[in-house]
């Protein structure tokens, strides 16, 4: 039976939503489940990973759970963070804290120092504790579905290595898993058209589970999470469901955003027909053993990413 997110999603009362890409990846999350908290009476948790752009933290790379301070463990590699947990020792605040602060609430950090794996079992203590009964893995922008030689493609471990740890999640059938794609080509990274390629090459693996839009009550709760949390790719679709059209750049420049309504969408898709159809990087890391190994698996595919970018700065 194909999975089915508007049935998955209606039906959950805690989902755990999680922002996979770092930085201000945890407000796409935050579209999912704003909608599910107003249209399905849903108690959802929403995350992200302790990897902070370069703006806001300059060390290069994520943090690990031995340099964090201010959370608690909620299993391996995973934690419940408050609107204290920073940095150790440097003050650095995660988006997931500022997140926090603005909903009253704990959200989820996951260490992405570690492996698929290890991630995976984090994971299945935290909906353990946390009472959980559906677990969605949110990209924004749609990289996370990239073959790899884009010419756009820029921050490809991070998506790699957490949809990799949704797969182990998946295979394990502890709980319903999603992926997720909020506002396609909004992080300037694969365009549009090519993310709607990806989508497609999922869809015909029979592995497309629906979309869902942006309504004008979700939008208000994202413009808060927007002004108190750092983020551009995340705020272009927000740019895209007030209609704004045509191109403009994030990131000082460097990257090009083709804004439509398309952007005012998350593309929802089963994990496993994704890594066996579109998103080859997931596939290829899903066994690596943390970070490092899977930073090296691209490598040996001609993949340059995000942490050699940070530690060439």
């Amino acid at each position: 039976m194909s999975t089915d997110a508007e049935r998955l999603l209606s039906a959950a009362r805690r989902p755990l939503v999680l922002g996979i890409g770092g930085g201000g990846d945890v407000v796409g999350a935050l579209a999912t489940a704003e909608a599910c908290r107003l249209y399905s009476g849903a108690e959802p948790v929403v995350g992200g990973v302790s990897w902070e752009r370069r703006v806001v933290d300059p060390e290069p790379g994520p943090r690990s759970i031995a340099e964090i301070e201010g959370a608690r463990e909620l299993g391996p590699a995973v934690l419940a963070a408050s609107a204290d947990t920073r940095v150790r020792g440097s003050g650095v605040r995660f988006a997931e804290a500022r997140m926090a602060e603005l909903l009253g609430e704990e959200t989820v950090l996951v260490d992405v120092t570690r492996g698929p794996r290890e991630i995976a079992t984090g994971l299945a203590a935290a909906v353990a504790e946390l009472g959980c009964d559906l677990l969605v893995f949110v990209d924004v922008g749609g990289d996370a579905l990239g073959h790899g030689d884009e010419a756009g493609l820029a921050s490809p471990l991070c998506d790699a290595l957490m949809l990799a740890a949704a797969w182990h999640v998946e295979e394990a059938a502890s709980l319903p898993v999603l992926g997720g794609v909020f506002g396609p080509g909004c992080d300037g990274e694969l365009t549009a058209a090519e993310v709607l390629e990806r989508v497609a090459e999922v869809a015909e693996a029979g592995g497309l589970a629906g979309i869902r839009g942006l309504t004008p009550a979700v939008v208000e709760r994202l413009d808060q999470a927007v002004d108190a949390i750092p983020t551009e790719a995340s705020a272009q679709a927000l740019r895209c469901f007030r209609g704004e059209r045509g191109v403009t750049t994030i990131r000082d420049g460097r990257r090009t955003v083709e804004l439509s309504p398309v952007g005012a969408a998350t593309i929802y898709f089963e994990v496993s027909a994704a890594l066996g159809s579109a998103a080859r990087l997931a596939s290829a890391v899903r066994d690596a053993s943390d970070l490092e190994a899977a930073n090296e698996v691209l490598h040996g595919l001609g993949v340059h990413t995000e942490l050699d970018y940070e530690r060439s700065l």
